[in-house]
């Protein structure tokens, strides 16, 4: 008799599969409707709003005990907090300059370099080569239509990115369920609150002000990590970083929905592109992983 079970194996994964989307949908449009904050808070007003917020929620819910660690867990703690404001704040400052879409696509880059220097395949260069040439598609022979400060600050925030990957592995080694990542998140709220009330100021404190941010927060931080989380624990690794891939087709999706941002033919091109040499790059860095060990 036939093994019933690869018939229900693609409705099992459905439900984590459903979740990851779910949580890039939320973190895309959670970026655009942070974009509409930026006329009245600025950038480092909605960038505080988000991680204060955020924090706030989470360190009520987890309630993290701060005794029983060393000198290393704090300090992955605090490197994890660092790498979650510097993502924030760059990224937030790139979308300010640049559509949403494009900015996305300019960031994957970070998490991709890391996919490629991790698994060192000869395949590995190759998917970076046309990740490469989506970005010099975008820039269309030297970002003419992208404002090059913009786009310096995507890259950056990719390369915060890479190291927000690299710091969470090591916290979620460090410290049970979400308490590291609570935080870690008050460690960005309180790096980023200087720079927040100087721009924001008594902005921040418009009720109208306040709903939008919590909302950000909520959309960008609190659903997606949820979601991510327990979709991890019934999902492969490699499986869960490829669906990641998608983040600038869902981006670009975001911004054309809430903000109006059209992207061209050749704009549409270059995100198809780096989102191939991510799926590519991953499926190579998953292929030369050694196999799980019981759980």
């Amino acid at each position: 008799m036939p093994d019933p079970a690869p018939a229900r194996r693609p409705r099992g994964r459905l439900g984590p599969v459903g979740l990851v989307l779910g949580g890039a949908l939320s973190v895309q449009f959670g970026s655009a409707v942070a974009a509409l904050l930026f006329p009245r808070s600025g950038v480092a007003g909605a960038v505080t709003l988000r991680l204060t917020v955020a924090a706030v929620l989470l360190l009520a819910v987890c309630r993290p005990r701060l005794r029983g660690y060393g000198r290393r867990d704090w300090a992955a703690a605090g490197a994890f907090g660092v790498a979650l404001a510097g993502m924030n704040s760059l990224f937030y400052q790139a979308i300010e300059r640049i559509p949403l879409g494009p900015a996305v696509t300019l960031e994957v880059l970070g998490p991709l370099a890391l996919s490629v220097l991790a698994a060192r395949r000869a395949a590995s260069w190759c998917w970076a080569g046309l990740a490469l040439a989506g970005v010099a598609l975008l820039g269309q022979g030297g970002f003419d239509r992208l404002d090059p400060a913009g786009a310096a600050l995507a890259l950056g925030a990719g390369a915060m990115w890479a190291a927000y990957i690299v710091t969470s592995a090591r916290v979620g080694r460090s410290f049970p369920g979400a308490d590291g990542l609570a935080l870690a998140l008050a460690v960005a709220a309180l790096l980023t609150l200087p720079a927040g009330l100087a721009r924001g100021g008594a902005a921040l404190l418009d009720p109208a002000v306040l709903a939008l941010g919590g909302a950000v927060a909520v959309l960008s931080s609190v659903v997606p990590y949820t979601m991510e989380l327990l979709a991890l624990r019934r999902l492969p690794t490699g499986t869960f970083a490829v669906l990641m891939s998608l983040g600038p087709a869902i981006a670009a999706l975001a911004g054309w929905l809430v903000l109006r941002q059209a992207l061209t033919a050749v704009e549409v091109l270059a995100t198809g592109l780096v989102i191939a040499a991510s799926i590519g790059a991953v499926r190579v860095t998953a292929a030369a992983a050694p196999p799980p060990g019981p759980r």
